[in-house]
């Protein structure tokens, strides 16, 4: 879909990957974006100029660590789901998603 595999929770989408799998775009606080950005540009970017009205950041996957990338994804995933969910899922996994 428009260039990228993208996971959804309902109608929301929390990750996408482009189809060479090189960049992920996931959900993340647009408030917490520019701190995030300016922390390590050469990993970190903007979205396309028509996703930034989204809660979304850009990265090259290359540059994550495997640990760091996954807790973007839960950490996308939660902003998505039930508060009972992300409850759950932290009971289950009380050091983090690693």
């Amino acid at each position: 879909m428009r260039g990228r595999r993208k996971f959804r929770v309902g109608s929301i989408v929390f990750v996408a990957f482009s189809l060479d799998e090189e960049v992920v775009e996931f959900a993340f606080p647009k408030d917490e974006r520019d701190g995030l950005i300016a922390s390590d540009p050469g990993t970190f970017s903007l979205p396309a100029p028509s996703d930034l009205r989204f809660n979304w950041v850009r990265a090259r996957r290359d540059r994550l660590d495997p640990v760091e990338a996954r807790e973007f994804v839960v950490d996308a995933w939660g902003m998505c789901v039930p508060q009972k969910l992300i409850r759950a899922w932290d009971a289950a996994h009380p050091d983090g998603p690693a």
